[in-house]
């Protein structure tokens, strides 16, 4: 007989600073004393929205006012297998506070000193360490000078995510234009990812690696010691990244988008629909500006990709 199956509505409550909201299971249930996001299993004729503000009220007083869907995620137990369903909360009602005699703790995913957590919750750290923010660079249509100059604005405004994307240029060329971004991110503690180039983003000590949808196709294990994100645009190549364990993937073009004239964009209910049920972190990317990162994030995005706005 196979092992139980649940699904469960997990809470990633984060405040303006980062800081999610941690608990520690009681004494008397399984994995006692573990640290976990707030939630719980989904009940017969619930939806996962409704799990979740049942649980927001059972475990911590409180009730979400913005629940954006966020990962969708599997983890095998050795009790049970489970379908974590994660919620971004941003805003909620009230004061959390450990109805069940749970101690909490808020804690930022990239320094977390409550320990230990449980196993299923591990790779949600390093999800929640990506900005909503990711900058794909544009030397081709503004020139060495403009975009550099751009480029210090956008790393003080809080820009840390950037994807070095210039074919134009010869390998050689692309490598300096790269490690001259990477000169002026170390600072600000931008991440910045080369665009296929594995063994150049080694050499020059990138922190990663964006694969196209082609190279995606061809890969067969991804680089594991850099972050890896890929291009995808069907159901096919979200699968795909998912199978290679990417850190996460742009969807492209959702609207209209002035690099691609010819493709037919997804619109936001493709969009949706696509990243449904899906574990990876996504990013919109494609007629993109600032103000379209509430829509995205309704629509399950981690947040948006932008080559032109950007730089505005």
């Amino acid at each position: 007989m196979g092992k139980p199956y649940v699904e469960a509505a997990v809470a990633v409550l984060r405040r303006p600073d980062g800081q999610v909201l941690l608990g520690q299971r009681p004494e008397g249930k399984p994995w006692a004393g573990w640290w976990e996001f707030p939630g719980g299993k989904i009940e017969a004729g619930e939806t996962p929205f409704h799990a979740l503000q049942r649980e927001l009220h059972e475990e911590l007083g409180i009730t979400a006012e913005i629940a954006h869907p966020w990962l969708t995620r599997l983890f095998e137990y050795p009790e049970r297998i489970v379908k974590l369903r994660f919620f971004m909360i941003p805003q909620w009602r009230g004061e959390p506070h450990g109805r069940e005699g749970q101690p909490l703790s808020w804690q930022h995913p990239a320094h977390v000193t409550v320990a230990p957590l449980l196993p299923a919750n591990a790779p949600i750290m390093d999800a929640l360490n990506l900005p909503p923010i990711y900058a794909i660079s544009n030397l081709h249509e503004m020139g060495h000078a403009r975009f550099f100059a751009a480029l210090r604005q956008t790393l003080m405004r809080g820009t840390r995510l950037i994807q070095v994307r210039e074919k134009q240029l010869s390998a050689e060329e692309q490598q300096n234009f790269c490690a001259e971004v990477i000169a002026l991110a170390r600072p600000h503690g931008a991440r910045v990812l080369l665009n296929g180039e594995v063994d150049t983003a080694r050499r020059i000590g990138a922190d990663g690696v964006h694969f196209s949808a082609a190279q995606l196709a061809a890969l067969s294990e991804r680089p594991r010691e850099m972050l890896c994100a890929a291009s995808c645009h069907t159901t096919e190549e979200l699968a795909r990244a998912e199978k290679l364990a990417c850190d996460f993937v742009v969807l492209s073009p959702v609207m209209p988008t002035q690099s691609h004239p010819d493709a037919a964009p997804l619109g936001w209910e493709n969009f949706r629909n696509m990243r449904a049920d899906y574990p990876l972190p996504v990013y919109a990317l494609g007629g993109m500006n600032a103000e379209s990162l509430e829509t995205a994030w309704r629509n399950g995005a981690h947040g948006i990709a932008m080559q032109r706005a950007i730089w505005e």
